[in-house]
């Protein structure tokens, strides 16, 4: 044999033994990677959890239906976590649908679209599905049957947009969690903090017993769920896993979705079903066997878990640019004729959908939002369905009976044993009765998810929930109160230094004045003969000299003396013309006569001890101290007092009232040539002297009625 030939033999079969042995090692790398995979993937358990009565068939034997649109659309402004979205529209506007009716207010917040095209008929507070029961601001649209669409912003190619791009059009569509409390997605996609996402979950678990309008959506539009999950991929940056959860009680949907995820890198997770595995936790738990913290949030344990519908909707968002405006619903219950799930607009109010579906009004027990473990009962069926409204249950008392009296705890301990989130429900309920908020805290309460399973197992059928409920609303309540009393004392504190800061500013600068004054004062007299100084007691001296003539002329007893004499000649005058108009009186003029009379007597008397005064000064030497008999002005004053005192005292009780008369006309007269004047000038203070005007013409009236009275009974 030729050994060139033998050579190339020898080297080829060197190299397939090289291939074989790579192709067995990376068999075995694939194999092992497999395994590692499986091992990942394969769902854990979480602490607790009941299997209460699935009822899923009820609503699940025909496709997802509609039914048609409802005369008026109550859309709240309201259908979210955070605050209350602002209206855009006003009363009458005509709307087309799809438009964005009302504006989120702030980060946490959602904008709201009209449902369909019409006009706004209203915006008012209006019934809505809480457990409250309390009405909220909504905006109310007459529909015109047209559904007429606005201008929507398709996009074909979403890798076109950058993540602040897609997050911005997600969130002016509106779109919220729809399996839960109705987060804003936007929020839930972009964590803030630093927080790394390795993990997408996507819950399709929906435990709630009677609920299937995941499982029907998963059936029947899981192509665009799986391209809404392809987009919440791109936006969070392509995570490391990408996880779909599903309880084994949907074998459609999850063939459905198996289907549709074959060229897709996601994992369909498959795991016994057990209540309440939606929980956002407990899902996370089941998944990836990570804890999500105390008061957490899954973002700190690099994860984000949004819902299948909340998945659909951001497709239809993206890619058509929808807005939320509708959601799948289950209609469900032994008192309606029909059970299944529909898409409804949102803002259908719930009777409308009830008629639609022939309820019987004599079967039914109450109506239900949401399941029996965590649903509300709403009394006013005009409220509307929501973006968060996922089931409306209209159960009979056969089906649903009513909860028995609950009986006392008998410490049994089954509510701790169901509880999925590992509390002590027994501590709680009687930390809650007992409202010990700080004991409430330190045992997590908070931590509670309110699914219902301790009172599901309670043997004393206690509605321990209800007491979660209401202490976790308590301590909301006066967490909120802490928190504006404490911002009122930073106020009130920040006021104060504030106002010490300026005081202290004044001070000083009133102290530098003055010593400003006093370093001039000093310079001055150091220098008498400058100008300035000169100047300065030049000034100072005519000052003085003019205050001494007008004190001079104020204290002149000769000028007093004078005074005196003319107001008792004024008064002796108009007693005198008072007595001569008396005596040639009528009968029906000699009462408003001689009040004035009266009083003009009692002025003389005042006027007659004012001169007798004033002779006294004028004899005096103002040169020497007074002497004893003399009087001061405080003296004199208390002397004219009880001279006025003595001559009223010695008057009838009609002279008195005469008086009393002519004294409230002289000063009504006053009064209008005050009001008067301040007209003519637009007084500022025209409404006070019209106000006094008004007093004093009362008093008059009062007076002269007590008069008559007076005269009529001496009659």
């Amino acid at each position: 044999m030729n050994p060139e030939k033998e050579t190339l033999t020898s080297q080829q079969e060197k190299i397939r033994q090289r291939e074989a042995v790579e192709e067995r090692r990376a068999a075995r790398e694939a194999q092992l990677i497999a395994s590692e995979k499986a091992r990942e993937l394969r769902p854990n358990d979480f602490h607790g959890g009941v299997h209460p009565p699935e009822n899923k068939k009820q609503s699940t034997s025909e496709p997802i239906g509609t039914i048609p649109l409802a005369e008026d659309l109550i859309v709240p402004l309201l259908q979210h976590s955070g605050a209350t979205a602002l209206p855009l529209v006003k009363l009458g506007d005509d709307v087309l649908k799809g438009q964005k009716i009302a504006e989120a207010d702030g980060l946490i917040s959602c904008p709201v679209h009209a449902p369909s095209s019409g006009k706004v008929v209203a915006i008012e507070p209006c019934a809505v599905p809480h457990p409250s029961g309390l009405a909220e601001d909504c905006i109310v649209i007459r529909t015109d049957g047209e559904e007429r669409w606005c201008e929507l912003e398709p996009c074909d190619d979403y890798t076109q947009l950058n993540r602040v791009e897609l997050l911005e059009k997600i969130r002016d569509c509106g779109i919220a969690g729809m399996g839960g409390a109705g987060f804003p997605t936007a929020v839930k996609l972009d964590p803030h903090g630093g927080a790394e996402i390795d993990t997408l979950i996507i819950n399709g678990t929906e435990c709630e017993p009677y609920i299937t309008a995941d499982d029907m959506l998963m059936r029947e539009r899981a192509e665009e769920i799986i391209a809404g999950v392809t987009i919440l991929a791109y936006i969070l940056d392509e995570p490391e896993r990408v996880l779909i959860g599903i309880e084994d009680n949907k074998p459609l949907a999850i063939t459905a979705m198996r289907e549709a995820a074959k060229a897709t890198r996601f994992n369909i997770v498959v795991f016994p079903t057990k209540y309440p595995s939606g929980g956002e936790k407990q899902l996370i738990q089941i998944l990836t066997g990570r804890e999500v913290p105390n008061q957490g949030l899954p973002a700190n344990v690099g994860i984000v878990c949004q819902n299948v519908g909340t998945a659909r909707a951001v497709y239809r968002a993206v890619r058509f640019g929808e807005p939320l405006i509708s959601r799948v619903t289950t209609v469900v219950g032994q008192a309606l004729q029909r059970q299944r799930n529909i898409e409804v607009p949102i803002g259908t109010p719930i009777r409308h959908i009830l008629q639609h579906h022939g309820i019987h009004r004599g079967l039914m027990q109450k109506v239900v939002i949401g399941g029996p473990m965590m649903g509300y009962t709403i009394d006013d069926e005009s409220a509307p369905v929501v973006k968060t409204t996922n089931c409306l249950l209209v159960p009979t008392n056969k089906e649903l009976p009513p909860a028995p009296v609950a009986n006392a705890c008998i410490r049994c301990g089954y509510c701790a044993e169901a509880c999925p989130a590992s509390l002590l429900p027994q501590q709680l309920y009687w930390y809650a009765r007992a409202d010990e908020r700080e004991k409430l805290q330190a045992y997590n309460l908070f931590d509670c998810i309110e699914c219902g399973a301790c009172s599901y197992v309670c043997p004393s059928t206690i509605p321990l929930v209800q007491y979660y409920r209401a202490a976790k609303g308590a301590i909301r309540l006066a967490e909120e109160e802490k928190e504006r009393s404490d911002r009122a004392r930073d106020r009130f504190e920040f006021r104060k230094l504030r106002l010490e800061r300026a005081e202290k500013e004044k001070e000083a600068k009133r102290e530098a004045r003055r010593k400003a004054a006093e370093l001039a004062r000093q310079q001055r007299e150091q220098s008498p003969e400058s100008e300035a100084a000169k100047e300065s007691k030049q000034q100072a001296d005519i000052v003085s000299a003019a205050l001494a003539r007008v004190k001079s002329r104020q204290e002149d007893p000769q000028q007093l003396l004078a005074r005196a004499q003319r107001t008792f000649s004024s008064a002796e005058s108009r007693v005198e013309r008072l007595s001569s108009k008396l005596e040639g009186a009528d009968e029906s003029q000699r009462a408003q006569l001689e009040a004035q009379l009266k009083a003009a007597q009692l002025k003389r008397q005042e006027a007659e001890h004012k001169l007798t005064l004033a002779k006294r000064r004028a004899d005096r030497d103002p040169t020497r101290e007074p002497h004893k008999g003399e009087t001061s002005a405080a003296v004199r004053a208390i002397t004219k007092a009880r001279a006025s005192a003595e001559a009223r005292a010695q008057l009838s009780d009609a002279d008195k009232l005469a008086a009393d008369i002519e004294a409230l006309r002289k000063r009504l007269g006053k009064a209008e040539a005050r009001l008067q004047k301040a007209r003519d000038e637009n007084d500022a203070n025209l409404a006070a002297f019209e106000t006094a005007l008004e007093k004093l013409q009362k008093k008059l009236e009062d007076k002269m009625r007590e008069q008559q009275a007076a005269q009529g009974g001496r009659h």
